[in-house]
């Protein structure tokens, strides 16, 4: 597909937490729906993902109850699964859904530029960060060793509300989804934290990734259970800012 620079209406992030005895059927399903996700009408780019905790990446990162799906619309009004989100449902506990809309996005994912070239406008509304990145498989050991320090501090920024990682496989294919109660909350640990500054510092020299996305959207309304989230606050409510 070539690279647009149109941004899409809609973006939504569906979550699912999964009880231990559906593992197979979670499985199952990513293996099924993944084509049938994007086939989906209205839907200009799809992919499910595992998750991880966000505390390191790699296969002991992997949480294997929980299960996402990132997907970027057509229409403003889209953002129904249908029978793939019928099927997820039906093996949940619990799941939330998150709608989004790009504000920044640089790089590209599995050669595609999904969320287009947005302004880069402000909000007032919380933000959600999604970074996504192909390790080279002969740096990844260094890319690992890296990221502990960053993820402690992570655990103890102001202003954060939610963390987990995802990709699309355990090894190889690593990502991190973040939500912050504030814009400011979140370039101020972006650029003026310590760990997370030398690592960006050293990526260009390391090399880490064969391709590589950074985004950021305005949280426009989450429904179901923040928890699935992994929600540090669960008394906070849209709009109590």
């Amino acid at each position: 597909m070539v690279p647009t620079t149109e941004v899409p209406p809609l973006v939504t992030l569906h979550v699912w937490r999964v009880p231990r005895r559906a593992l197979g059927g979670a499985l199952l399903r990513m293996a099924r729906d993944r084509r049938r996700l994007r086939a989906l009408p209205g839907v200009r780019f799809g992919k499910l993902l595992g998750t991880g905790t966000g505390t390191g990446f790699g296969p002991g990162d992997a949480d294997l109850t929980r299960y996402a799906a990132v997907v970027a619309w057509d229409d403003p009004a889209g953002g129904e699964l249908g029978r793939v989100g019928a099927a997820w449902d039906a093996l949940a506990l619990g799941s939330a859904r998150v709608e989004l809309t790009p504000l920044t996005s640089r790089g590209s994912w599995s050669g595609q530029t999904p969320f287009g070239a947005p302004s880069g406008g402000r909000t007032d509304a919380p933000v959600l960060a999604l970074t996504r990145a192909r390790l080279r498989p002969a740096r990844a050991l260094t890319f690992w060793r890296a990221v502990p320090p960053v993820a402690r501090e992570l655990a103890a920024a102001p202003g954060l509300l939610a963390r987990f990682g995802v990709g699309e496989a355990p090894v190889g294919w690593q990502g991190t989804v973040t939500v912050w109660r504030r814009e400011t909350d979140l370039t101020t640990f972006a650029y003026r934290q310590p760990e997370h500054r030398a690592v960006v510092a050293r990526t260009p020299a390391a090399r880490w990734y064969a391709e590589e996305l950074f985004a950021r959207f305005a949280v426009r309304g989450i429904s179901g259970d923040k928890a699935v989230l992994g929600w540090r606050d669960l008394a906070w409510r849209e709009g109590e800012r």
